[in-house]
Formats: C-alpha cells, sequence, structure tokens
C-alpha cells in the first residue's frame, strides 16, 4: 500500500497497520490505547507487550489480538472505498478532538479533509422533529456557513438532516455511529451520498461495522469533541441530544439551545439546558453576540513525561496490594495509591495490566473497581 497524503508524514504502512491491530486487540479501548502507547512509545512494542500484559493483570486464557491478515484487509478495503485512516499524529485529526478524555486512536474519514482544520459548529435534535424546528435548523445552519462555520451533526432523521442539508452548499461533516460504509438511516441515503462527495464522513467504528444502540453516544462524543460549539434544537429530557449537550459542558463546549413550549416533550431537554445555564437562542443574532465565528480553535497540546516501569520484583508485590485493596465499589486513583502506599506509576502499570485482562472497569472521576462480570477462563 503507498503511503497517503493524509496521515502523519512520520508513519509508516506497517506502522498505520500497528495501530490498527492494537486498537482491534481485545479489551483495548481508546483510553488503554493512550496508555499502552505512553507506556510502550510504539504500537509495535505494544502488542509484544499485550500477553504479557494480560497474564500479569490475572487473564488465564490468551488474549485475542486481532490477526494481521484482518486488519490488513480492513485498511484494502478502507481505501478501496475511498476512505483514509487518520491516526491521532496525523495533521489532519480534528485539532479539537486531540484534547478531549479518550479521543480515538483512529478515525476513519471521507471527503474534504481541510474541513477538519476549520471552525465546527454541530447541531443536534430529535429524530421526531416539528416542522418548524426542522425550518430553525435549516436557516441557523445556513446562516452559521455563511459566517465561515463548517456544521457537524449526526446524519440522523429529523434535526441532524436538515442542519447538513442547509450547511451542504458551504460544508458540513457528518459524524457516523457504524462503519463509514453503513448508511444509517436507510432514508438518508441520498443525503449520505451528497456528504460523502461535497462534505466529510467520519466514523469511529471499523468499517463495515452495522450501527447498535452502544455506539451510538461513542459517536456524540466526537460531534461534541471535533467542534467548538453545540446547539441543541429539540430534544427529549432523555435522548442522544442531551448525551451530546453533556459531553459538549464536559469538554468544555460552549452550549445552545433553542426554547420550547413546557407541554412539549421535545421542548424539555432544551428548556433544561437553558436553566442549568445553555444560552437561549431564538435568531443567529443570539449565537453572534455570544462568540466570534472566526475564534481560533487550535489548542496547546501538554507534554507530559512518563515514569519508566519499575522492576517486576517489586511490580509483584504491588499487584498483590492493589488486588487486596479494590473491589466491586469505585475507588479514586488517588485515594488508592494513597492506601497502597505505591507510587503513581506502579499503581499505573498495574491497573492497565488488569484493564488488558478485561478485569478493571474505569468510571467517570477518574475512579477505578473490579469489573462485575469478569471471568478469569
Amino acid at each position: 500500500m503507498a503511503i497517503t497524503a493524509q496521515r502523519s508524514p512520520h508513519q509508516t504502512d506497517e506502522e498505520l497497520l500497528d495501530w490498527l491491530q492494537l486498537s482491534r486487540s481485545e479489551n483495548v479501548g481508546p483510553l488503554t490505547f493512550h496508555r499502552l502507547l505512553q507506556q510502550y512509545k510504539t504500537a509495535i512494542a505494544a502488542l509484544k507487550a499485550l500477553p504479557d500484559l494480560a497474564a500479569q493483570g490475572g487473564l488465564k486464557r490468551p488474549l485475542k489480538i486481532a490477526e494481521r491478515t484482518v486488519v490488513e484487509k480492513e485498511l484494502a478495503s478502507l481505501y478501496q472505498f475511498g476512505a483514509e485512516l487518520l491516526t491521532l499524529e496525523s495533521p489532519f485529526y480534528p485539532p479539537l478532538l486531540r484534547h478531549i478524555d479518550s479521543p480515538p486512536p483512529l478515525l476513519t474519514v471521507k471527503g474534504q479533509f481541510d474541513f477538519l482544520q476549520s471552525p465546527l459548529f454541530a447541531i443536534v435534535g430529535a429524530r421526531n422533529a416539528s416542522a418548524m424546528g426542522k425550518k430553525m435548523t435549516f436557516k441557523l445552519a445556513e446562516d452559521l456557513s455563511h459566517l465561515g462555520w463548517i456544521i457537524t451533526s449526526g446524519l440522523a432523521r429529523g434535526i441532524d438532516a436538515a442542519a447538513h442539508q442547509g450547511s451542504l452548499p458551504k460544508g458540513t461533516i457528518a459524524v457516523l455511529a457504524g462503519g463509514i460504509d453503513c448508511i444509517y438511516p436507510a432514508e438518508n441515503e441520498s443525503l449520505y451520498t451528497q456528504i460523502s462527495a461535497e462534505g466529510v464522513l467520519i466514523a469511529e467504528s471499523p468499517f463495515g461495522v452495522q450501527p447498535q444502540a452502544t455506539l451510538f453516544p461513542r459517536r456524540n462524543r466526537i460531534i461534541s469533541g471535533i467542534s467548538r460549539c453545540v446547539l441543541v434544537v429539540e430534544a427529549a429530557l432523555k435522548s442522544g441530544s442531551l448525551i451530546t449537550a453533556r459531553y459538549a459542558l464536559e469538554q468544555g463546549r460552549d452550549v445552545f439551545a433553542i426554547p420550547g413550549h413546557p407541554l412539549d416533550p421535545r421542548a424539555r431537554g432544551c428548556n433544561q439546558l437553558i436553566k442549568n445555564g445553555a444560552t437561549l437562542v431564538e435568531s443567529i443574532e443570539d449565537i453572534v453576540q455570544e462568540i466570534s465565528p472566526l475564534a481560533s480553535l487550535r489548542i496547546q497540546e501538554d507534554l507530559h513525561a512518563h515514569e519508566n516501569s519499575s522492576p517486576s520484583s517489586f511490580l509483584d508485590k504491588a499487584r498483590e496490594i492493589i488486588n487486596e485493596n479494590l473491589s466491586l465499589t469505585p475507588i479514586n486513583v488517588d485515594e488508592l495509591i494513597r492506601e497502597c502506599h505505591l507510587s503513581a506509576s506502579d499503581v499505573c502499570i498495574v491497573l492497565l495490566e488488569m484493564e488488558i485482562a478485561g478485569r478493571l472497569e474505569r468510571h467517570p472521576g477518574g475512579k477505578v473497581s473490579f469489573k462485575q462480570d469478569w471471568k478469569s477462563e
């Protein structure tokens, strides 16, 4: 395979496959991937370390590592489809997304790559949107486009589709829950095709993976993560749009919401966001007054030195102490370090081993616990 312009100039084809193989291996989610890369510097070194990490973490069977031939086939299919694979080190990787918690190590992208470096504004809302909600969404997306924003959304029916349609002439980005080749919902096939040709399609899921319920929250964190601002048009109290808004707040994004009638369930989520501090939007002027559309979006990356591994004899003792102090009840990692009287580097290494083995569950607020459904077979 030839090296393409979209990947990092420092990465070879084999290194790209190393990243793909590591990310597709058992128990290696985004957070674990980053910890492995921080610890072992390269994906190939992390791959070689996985079996020992899993064994040291308590897994009694061989860890399932993605086969090289399988990831080679995935990459070939992706290229044949006309898409590219961006690693976190690629200069084309969306700059704001680098700095969220657990950024995707790899993104599948098809379309106008330069849009990813532009000011991005997310618009999300109800699938069963009202006619007035869709009309207002189209107009706001169109107006924001003329102000220099690229509009991002999730290609769902309703508000998402209206946002894409209003911004398509100037630039729009659709973030997909499944693989980049999987059109969902089917009714948006024409819109998907237009965005593929004129805008950008993004997917974190592997090529060929069909959308499923567990993938949509992951998709939502990317919608907010690549964007500087998020506008919610219509949303029920329990909806994917409010999940996107929550991610946006956690990520330090500006959140806007359009108010609605208190008796309309589609308005309750937006009204709640406004009560909690989101900027109320009745027209494009409300957005313009709040934030400059052409503000700089780049964030400087912090460089953190990583401590070297401790000798194996010390780690054996650390594993014993940590296993004694962990339970099914989440505990803050800092508190665990204090309770165990161990160095932060020792605790991080052992927790990483347990995570690879499938024994550890991470919780919000930097807490960890034993995984409830873990089995050692």
